[in-house]
């Protein structure tokens, strides 16, 4: 039952899961103005609607795109007709998982301005030299910003582990314990991205908790998504006496049974090469099935957002010393990497240039860059926010490409010159970034590959900047 004004359908009155008397036959739909046959487009096989694999709906069949030619242009686009912002990155290589069915678009060659990927240019309705391997991805702005919680663990000494509590009707409720059992925990565990269920260790007392309980007699079967879309009693009715509140203790709090994990030589502990500790020793990551949900577990464990990129080829530099896992598998649910399938502990058949990498949205200071000292937003000095300043990058094999960047992350169109500090001064002299090396095509500073921070090798010492062609 909704008003009309609710900006989610989980905020509107409903019933429980399994509470209804409605039969298959009887699913609803919906028909947008926005949304004409031939025109559809989707991301799938992510946990957010402005991240995944694209498919597009032709001649009544969903269909994928190869990634031949894919780039931030087309992914411009796809982010555009969907309403999810802008394009943060374009990966290719099926890292949202393989399709099936037909590929109906290859050689895509957008110019970020069409309003719907099927009016880009590229080749004919299911012509194409591509396999499933091949499917193309998109990664919009809004998929970094999480959407909000509609359940939580409290009162405990980690974010999974305590009472659980969940939201409805902008109210946070307690869950009584009637017939709590594993399989109710296990589906907690899952949502939350907190591991598996542990035994709960007697004399745990996470407190009374709020006056509300929203859900009583919940019986999961432990494959659901959510604790909501388990069986249960209605809305707010329960008989719970007080303190009968029903508790979790997932693997993820035991943060020391698990290999930790780091990112180095990226901006910063958000973004970097993976590396696993194991042994007594540092090693990398094989990129052989690095994707976003591997890239996804990651970010989780070290509490940095949500996933931006999961670069491969050694984007952040090789590595040195052993290395660790290959052939990773994670189903987004892990609490740590270490929880995830793979081939074993130093089992591979790698090299270091196939590290793999990620990039999680907690590196939020890699968004923040300016042009300073240009008569207006879209010219001047290159500067990036780092440890509390603003700082320059050095001149060092800057040139067009990696000006290009820098006018598209600012959205002031492509670069027109990549000028020194000799036109727009030198500021407090103060170089954060080093050896930038873009190929031009990247939507953000962090997808180029970058020596961060600090600038004692930047022989020039000369500031860079740059001309958008969106300058006045």
């Amino acid at each position: 039952s909704c008003v009309g004004t609710e900006t989610t359908l989980s905020a509107c009155k409903t019933k429980p899961q399994g509470n209804g008397t409605c039969h298959h036959g009887r699913e609803a739909g919906v028909v947008c103005a926005g949304n004409s046959e031939g025109d559809q487009v989707r991301l799938v096989n992510y946990s957010s609607r402005c991240a995944g694999r694209v498919e597009i709906f032709h001649n009544k069949k969903w269909g994928t795109v190869c990634d031949d030619s894919w780039d931030l242009m087309d992914a411009e686009v796809v982010c555009r007709q969907l309403d999810c912002g802008q394009a943060l990155s374009a990966p290719g290589g099926a890292q949202f998982g393989r399709g099936d069915g037909i590929i109906w678009m290859d050689e895509m060659n957008c110019t970020g301005t069409e309003n719907t990927l099927s009016d880009c240019l590229g080749r004919p309705w299911g012509i194409n030299n591509c396999y499933h391997g091949e499917d193309a991805g998109v990664v919009c702005s809004d998929s970094i910003i999480p959407e909000p919680a509609h359940l939580r663990l409290a009162n405990g000494s980690h974010r999974c582990t305590g009472r659980v509590e969940v939201l409805h009707q902008e109210e946070w409720g307690a869950v009584c314990d009637h017939g709590w059992d594993k399989q109710d925990a296990e589906v907690v565990c899952r949502q939350l991205g907190c591991g598996r269920v542990l035994p709960a260790m007697e004399g745990l007392d996470f407190g009374s908790g709020p006056p509300r309980i929203w859900l009583d007699n919940v019986n999961c079967q432990g494959t659901e998504p959510a604790l909501t879309k388990c069986q249960a009693s209605p809305w707010g009715e329960s008989s719970c006496g007080h303190g009968k509140h029903a508790s979790v203790v997932c693997s993820g709090s035991a943060v020391s049974s698990f290999a930790p994990v780091r990112l180095v030589d990226g901006p910063g502990r958000c973004a970097g090469r993976v590396e696993v500790f194991h042994n007594d020793k540092w090693g990398t990551v094989c990129d052989d099935n690095w994707d976003f949900t591997d890239a996804k577990v990651v970010c989780q464990q070290l509490d940095c957002g949500m996933v931006v990129s999961a670069p491969q080829r050694a984007h952040f530099r090789e590595g040195q010393g052993p290395i660790w896992l290959n052939d990773v598998h994670c189903l987004g649910t892990e609490a740590a990497l270490s929880e995830c399938r793979t081939k074993g502990w130093g089992v591979h058949g790698c090299e270091h240039g196939e590290d793999a990498g990620v990039v999680c949205s907690g590196n939020h200071h890699l968004l923040n860059l300016r042009l300073v000292n240009g008569s207006d937003p879209c010219s001047g000095r290159v500067e990036v926010f780092h440890d509390q300043r603003w700082g320059g990058i050095c001149t060092d094999g800057w040139d067009l490409a990696e000006a290009h960047v820098v006018c598209r992350q600012l959205g002031c169109g492509a670069a027109n010159s990549a000028a020194g500090s000799a036109r727009f001064g030198t500021g407090d002299g103060l170089i954060w970034v080093d050896a930038v090396e873009c190929t031009g095509t990247e939507g953000a500073l962090f997808e180029c590959k970058v020596k961060f921070w600090g600038a004692e090798s930047c022989k020039s010492r000369v500031h860079a900047g740059v001309m958008c062609s969106a300058a006045a």
